[in-house]
């Protein structure tokens, strides 16, 4: 059975559900004050406008995201960034962790937040629903993946993606048959033998055109498509999670099918992979590419001046709006909108995220009163191998770099994570300091 589909489904009868709730303690500091899909990412957006845009590019509108920790900076975002006309039927609507009459807890996983949201649901006719994490970065057409669950009269499809042996202990694996349904499925397989037993057939290669020599595993990629009825029959228990209970429990007495993706995926909900992904736009051919028009990703609109730079070195680098670079070094770096560099700063494999607003001259007569350093960096400064998140101020002849230091550790100016240092959302680095 080939992936590709003539079936037609709807987009009207279908809701999308982004997962947003969690604490993001694999981000941690860029979750300290800000839940995970609100994470800026690319200089200009945040984590939440990929699952949004790639609906909205599949002409799925009706948008439910789900919230619960540190959500105040997301639910702004959502409002200010995704406004319908009145006659699209069209929304984005924020459903927050909520107490009721019949429910006093808190989302207790991804599963048990769709089931406390069922009420609201009902308000709408639909016959799919669409659930999404908002903490990955990937372009993908969800009409393909609507209309192979409908020819296949799927209960639940999920959609999975090839990985190698040693990225296979961080998933859900599957198994599937020749019509592509789900036989068996392992949650975070650790085992040799226990891969071994799941590793996708050499047969597989050719029906899924797949050219690598590698071993390869099926990997869930928290993306599934359900059936009204089905959802609403499988959320009747109190099973927490999607991943872990309600998939692999369905597989036996569910039509559960594989919609295997093989575009560009990562799950950048951890500090390496997110640090990675982001360097990597920086590249001549970047994995996952912005300047895509055909399937644009949709962001707050915000009307900043261009950037200006001036007697600067630049080498790989994606520049954001609203900055002021004078006399640096900017090598491999992403530099967020509203970003101060000072003249004889060195930034190389920097993440810079920016700032919220633009200080003016009274902010920095204040700032050089207190003799707190301006948002941004300062002069003189040399960083490498760091995020740096919005509002940090950086002072002058400060050395930020984690040589020397181990893998992972905290202070009260820093966090380092798998490597890189973490310079915390509004945090002042003084003058003359060294990391």
């Amino acid at each position: 059975m080939d992936q590709t589909s003539n079936a037609y489904v709807n987009p009207n009868r279908t809701l999308s559900i982004v997962l947003g709730g969690g604490q993001g303690t694999r981000l941690f500091p860029l979750t300290q004050e800000r839940s995970k899909p609100a994470v800026p990412l690319a200089g200009k957006y945040r984590l939440v406008d990929i699952p949004i845009s790639n609906c909205i590019n599949s002409g799925l509108k009706r948008i439910y995201l789900l919230t619960q920790f540190n959500s105040v900076s997301l639910h702004s975002h959502i409002s200010q960034s995704f406004k319908f006309d009145n006659f699209s039927k069209g929304f984005v609507e924020i459903l927050a962790a909520e107490q009721t009459p019949t429910s006093a807890s808190w989302y207790e996983g991804t599963a048990d937040a769709v089931r406390k949201n069922l009420v609201h649901l009902a308000n709408h006719d639909f016959d799919y629903v669409l659930i999404l994490s908002g903490d990955q970065l990937y372009r993908m057409d969800f009409r393909a993946i609507l209309a192979r669950h409908a020819e296949s009269e799927a209960d639940i499809t999920v959609a999975t993606i090839p990985v190698i042996r040693k990225d296979a202990a961080g998933f859900g694996i599957m198994q599937m048959d020749e019509d592509y349904r789900i036989t068996r499925f392992v949650e975070k397989p650790k085992e040799k033998e226990v891969q071994d037993s799941l590793a996708l057939p050499q047969d597989w290669y050719q029906k899924l055109g797949i050219e690598s020599s590698e071993e390869l595993f099926l990997a869930s990629m928290g993306i599934y498509v359900f059936n009204k009825k089905t959802l609403i029959e499988l959320l009747d228990d109190d099973s927490p999670d999607f991943g872990k209970h309600i998939i692999p429990g369905a597989i036996e007495t569910r039509r559960v099918f594989s919609y295997v993706y093989q575009g560009y995926w990562e799950d950048i909900g951890a500090v390496r992979a997110f640090f990675d992904a982001n360097l990597d736009l920086t590249t001549d051919k970047p994995k996952f590419d912005f300047f895509d028009m055909e399937a644009p990703i949709y962001t707050q609109a915000r009307f900043l001046p261009a950037s200006k730079v001036e007697n600067a070195e630049v080498n790989q680098a994606i520049i954001s709006d609203g900055c002021i670079i004078n006399g640096a070094k900017i090598n491999r770096c992403l530099v967020g909108i509203r970003s101060y560099i000072s003249p004889g700063c060195s930034l190389d494999n920097v993440i810079l995220m920016g700032a919220d607003k633009f200080e003016n001259e009274a902010d920095l007569n204040r700032n050089s009163k207190n003799g707190r350093p301006r948002m941004g960096i300062g002069k003189n400064t040399k960083i490498e191998q760091a995020i740096i998140d919005k509002n940090a101020r950086i002072g002058a002849n400060c050395v930020i770099s984690p040589e020397g230091k181990p893998e992972n550790a905290d202070h009260s100016l820093y966090h380092i994570r798998d490597g890189i240092v973490i310079i915390p959302k509004g945090k002042v680095i003084p003058d003359g300091t060294v990391i």
